[in-house]
């Protein structure tokens, strides 16, 4: 009866309590991490086929019902007439993308130039409807500025 006496405190303070405490704390981190793990969208935001959605440079966006993920990875060459001049020609900038799904693959797409403003990847078409900001003559664009708007539908 003795050692059932001393043994009670001990019990009480550390082992029953702690130990059960101890379990529901490991089953709670263990519903989390599952919960995180199968429940967490890890590409980011994503978007219906056929609306269009506007990304900024190093943005990943996911197309909702395909395999598909595109990312806006910068603008080159643009040579866009500035909205406050007068040019022979409209000029042309070109936008990078890489796509992933099914196989990974970068194209670019064309502002100043209808047939390569869009390009196809699989079973889908992903064509460039805007790029925004547009050029004025005093103001140069941060290649950071740049957000291009696409749609994507399937063939």
């Amino acid at each position: 009866m003795a050692r059932w006496i001393s043994a009670a405190p001990w019990l009480v303070t550390r082992g029953t309590t702690s130990a059960s405490s101890a379990r529901v704390r490991g089953i709670l981190l263990l519903i989390c991490v599952v919960s995180l793990g199968c429940g967490a969208n890890v590409t980011g935001p994503s978007t219906p086929l056929d609306e269009p959605f506007t990304v900024g440079v190093k943005e990943v966006i996911a197309i909702s019902g395909t395999p598909l993920v595109i990312e806006f990875t910068g603008v080159s060459g643009d040579s866009r007439c500035p909205a406050n001049a007068v040019c022979i020609q409209g000029g042309d900038a070109v936008v990078h993308i890489r796509i992933t799904g099914g196989s990974t693959s970068t194209y670019e797409l064309h502002t100043g130039d209808d047939s390569r403003s869009s390009v196809v990847h699989g079973l889908y078409r992903i064509a460039l409807v805007q790029l925004q900001p547009y050029p004025f003559s005093a103001q140069p664009i941060s290649a950071d500025d740049y957000r291009a708007t696409l749609t994507v539908s399937r063939l």
